[in-house]
């Protein structure tokens, strides 16, 4: 470029625009951990060792677990974090097939997955109180 091209042009700043992209690709992960290990551990236990008799697991056992610390962390590891790891491929399989509302459906998918663990969270907050 000469002299007079650059005099003539403005440069602006660039402004610092920040992406929640990484949130949602943490969440995505951990929600794939989450189908990976705790999922066809849990499948295991409740499907068929549970049942088999070759562990004693009561009702009041059970319902003391869940509503406890470690049912919260059931909670999430099992509903709450894959929920959001469905969400986000459904996203990116809407924008593969070149679906254009891309603000629309980051809200409705995501938006979806919080109503699920908001909805999960309070059942378990309900059960701690009665």
């Amino acid at each position: 470029m000469n002299d007079r091209t650059t005099e003539n042009m403005t440069i602006k700043p660039k402004k610092n625009h920040r992406s929640s992209e990484p949130v949602w690709w943490a969440l995505f992960s951990a929600g794939g951990v989450c189908f990976a290990v705790f999922i066809p551990t849990a499948i295991l236990f409740f499907g068929f060792l549970q049942p088999l008799g070759l562990i004693d697991f009561s009702y009041s056992q059970a319902h003391n677990w869940f509503f406890g610390f470690w049912g919260l962390m059931f909670s999430g590891a099992f509903i709450i974090l894959p929920g959001f790891h469905a969400a986000h491929r459904i996203r990116h399989g809407l924008h593969d097939l070149k679906v254009q509302r891309h603000g629309l459906i980051k809200v409705i998918c995501y938006g979806l997955a919080g109503l699920i663990s908001l909805l999960t969270l309070g059942i378990w907050f309900t059960g701690i109180i009665s």
